[in-house]
Formats: structure tokens, sequence, C-alpha cells
């Protein structure tokens, strides 16, 4: 018999959580989990899952225009902005019963309330203390606002914007990561005028490929999206309706919402931690070894909250791997390398493997690379002037396929069934003798032949 209470007690009900939990139960062995806000964590409420919904709403409006090249006379008249999010809320809350019933059925007891480590195995929820002899820390992450004058009083963050009574038809967005260009594309497409300010001279971060960035500014710039590189917001503040936006420059925009998409940090404070004496990173992400383990070894942590790879199948994979070591006997850690990505802007970008500039930097000299630009054979009768771009990354002297990109429609659909061709250590060769299907997007990846690099 145990003398703990449980043997895994996991705080955060999110997707590295609830995986952790529910296979740990399956093991055998007795399982609580604590949360203080919603099941499934970030991805499922305000994250990937109503993300993913408002880029097809946003879809539906190109699908009506470009049905017109095939003969189709469709109008997109207007938008029911309150129906869409009702449906959301509908289908967020019925995300949150599954996650729910995936914990009751395995048997993991559910504490509800703000979860505080009061010792190395223990766990205080609101009057109540727990006993555990491990505790698994899965919190996530949050956005954060700028240090920037009125924009808590005036702006928005990502958790903000799925709830928006009215859809803004002026938003003006600060950063250009994968959540700020997504949103970008989402309210271009639905007819608002979008701004998007950064401080870099090119969107996206350098751990996408350069030309994939050069690219996608142009297709989204094409579309309507005002872009103002090498500039930031100072100040925010209100002017009857609108929300008067200051640049550095000089200039102001007039906005309905302004969103910040400037970054996110680990959800760690409040957690007891420091005092347990577990060191938190200067942006307050959780520190683990190989193992997960945090400074004080009865305590793990996975997901978000550690800042390795934010990204919701990482978290389940990492949550879901340390369980197998600890309750099923298995040898087995998650791979970091080759992990697949993708940012469901307008066009899309997914990738898979080492950009150009990491291949050249790990290889010199020893890369070849292939492009491909087009245009996609279901924009030609619609006559939108939108064009699709992949690119691979070839290492000379082994063959193999290092980085494979793409800036297109369905990217992410196509690049995930090639990233197990990459994971498996495909070469050009193997894409070369591998018969395309036509006519589709995909078959440019096997045809591309001639190199440009």
């Amino acid at each position: 018999m145990s003398d703990y209470d449980y043997d895994l007690f996991v705080i955060g009900a999110g997707s590295g959580g609830v995986r952790a939990a529910r296979i740990a139960a399956g093991y055998g062995v007795k399982v609580a989990i604590a949360e203080e806000r919603f099941y499934g964590g970030t991805c499922v409420n305000i994250g990937c899952v109503p993300k993913k919904l408002m880029t097809y709403l946003a879809s539906y409006a190109h699908h009506a225009e470009d049905a017109s090249g095939y003969g189709w006379d469709i109008r997109a008249e207007s938008l029911d902005w309150p129906k869409f999010v009702a449906r959301k809320n509908d289908e967020i809350n019925r995300l949150n019963g599954i996650y729910e019933n995936l914990l009751k059925n395995n048997g993991v007891d559910i504490h509800w309330g703000k979860a505080v480590l009061s010792g190395p195995n223990t766990v205080r929820v609101g009057d109540k203390e727990f006993t555990a002899e491990r505790i698994l820390i899965a919190t996530g992450g949050k956005p954060v606002f700028p240090p920037i004058e009125g924009a808590k009083e005036f702006g928005i963050v990502s958790d903000d914007i799925f709830y928006l009574p009215e859809m803004p038809k002026r938003l003006v967005v600060l950063g250009v990561g994968y959540i700020g260009l997504e949103f970008a594309g989402i309210f271009n497409a639905l007819g608002a005028e979008v701004h998007v300010i950064y401080r870099r001279d090119k969107i996206l971060n350098e751990g996408f490929d350069e030309d994939v960035r050069v690219f996608l500014q142009a297709e989204m710039t094409k579309q309507g999206i005002t872009f103002h590189p090498e500039t930031n917001i100072t100040k925010l503040e209100k002017q009857g309706d609108d929300i008067l936006v200051h640049l550095d420059k000089g200039k102001t925009l007039k906005a309905d919402q302004v969103l910040f998409a400037t970054g996110r940090k680990p959800n760690s404070e409040g957690l007891g931690l420091e005092e347990l004496g577990i060191k938190l990173a200067k942006n307050g992400a959780i520190p683990v070894n190989r193992e997960e383990q945090t400074d004080v070894h009865s305590v793990y942590a996975v997901g978000d909250v550690t800042d390795r790879v934010a990204l919701t199948p990482v978290a389940l994979g990492e949550g879901h791997a340390l369980v197998d070591r600890l309750y099923g006997g298995q040898d087995r850690y998650l791979s970091y390398e080759n992990i697949p990505s993708a940012v469901f802007s307008n066009p899309s970008v997914a990738q898979v493997g080492l950009t150009e500039e990491q291949a050249r930097e790990k290889y010199g000299d020893e890369i070849d690379i292939y492009k491909s630009d087009f245009r996609a054979m279901k924009m030609i009768l619609a006559e939108r002037d939108e064009r699709t771009f992949m690119k691979l990354i070839v290492h000379s002297q082994t063959d193999k396929v290092l980085g494979l990109h793409m800036v297109g429609q369905e990217a992410a659909e196509i690049v995930q069934g090639f990233a197990t061709a990459i994971i498996a250590g495909a070469t050009k060769a193997d894409f070369d003798r591998t018969i395309g299907i036509h006519p589709s997007t995909a078959e440019e990846f096997v045809t591309m032949r001639n190199k440009v690099g």
C-alpha cells in the first residue's frame, strides 16, 4: 500500500496533463488532476481548435468569391458573427465534455481549484491538501501584454479575440509570429481593414525559412493586409468609439480592436515552486532534465510551461512518454528532431526539418536547394492571384532530405504526410521515384528536378 493519497497528482487539465493522467490511470496507478479554469487547456478553449474554426469561417468568404469563376452565382452577403461565436462555443463545450469523460472513465479523481505545491509530495487545492509520490505540472502558457501605455485598458490578447461580441471592421495587430499572422489573415478575409505592426524587417521568426518569410508576406500583402515593418506602437488611447493607435514614427491609426500578439509566457506563477527550491528561468519556464524532472525530483513538468517546443502534440507526446517510462516499463522518449509545424495564415505555411539557414550553418556548402513557385490549378478559373511555394533542402553528400517547406492552401495537410518520410530518412532519390498523384498540388514535391542552389 502506498503511503500517499495518490501515485501521481497532475496540475493542469490541458492536453499534456489529461494525456498523462489517463494513460497513468490505465496502468493501474492512482491518479488525481487539478484544474481551475477548463478542460482541454489553451488548445481546446482559446487556441488551436477555435482558431482553426475561425480559419474555416474566413475561408468561406474566398470560396464564395472563387465560385463565380466556376459558374456558380454564390454571394457571401453578410456574416452573422454572434451565430458563429455561439456555434463555436457549443463545439468547445462538447470537447470539454469529452475531456471530462476521458478522465472520469479512466478513474482519475478531479479537483477543481487553484493547486499549489506545499511540499515536494504535497499539493493544496483550496482548503484541502493531498499527498502524492509524484507531482506533474502541466499548466501551459498564457499571452502577455507588452509594456505599452493603454495596452491593457484598450487592447486585447489572443484569449479575448474568441469572445468578441462584434466582428471588428478595423483591426491592428502587433506581432508577426504565427498568432498575429493567423488572426490578421482571418479578419482580412472576413472584410476587415487590417494593419500589422512589427519591429523586425520580416514576418515570422528565424525558425522559419527565409524564402518562406518573404513569400508569405508578399502573398498576404496581395490580399490587402498592410504591413508596417520596423515599427512599434507607443500608446493606445480612446477617441470616441475609436481606439487611436500611436506609432513610433509619428503616424496614428484608428481601430476597433488592437490585438497584442507579442508572445506568451509559461504559466508558473503562484504554484509554490520557488518556495520549494525550484529555480525558474527568467521568463518563468520550469527547467527539467531528460526525465522531465525539476530541481525537486518528485516534481515533473511537461508542455508549454517548460518553454521548449510550444505545440500541443509535443505536450501530448511528452506527457505520454513520461508516464510510459514511470509506470509502463518503457524506455521511451520524445524526439525533438523533425517536428512538423504549421501556421494557419492565409495562405498557410507548413514545414518539417531544417531551414536553408540552419542547414548551411550545419553542413556548409554541402546543400542542394530545390524550389517551385506556381499558381495552383484551383486558382486559374477562380482568377485569384495567389501562388504556392515549395522548397526542398537536400544534403548533397548523402542525398538525404533535410528540410521541406510549403506556403499554400492545405499546406498542413500535405506536409503532415511528407513529415513521415523525412523522419524515416527519405532521400531525394526516394522523392524522385515516387509517382505523383495527378493533378494535385502535393505532386510538385516529387517532381522537382532542377537545383537552384
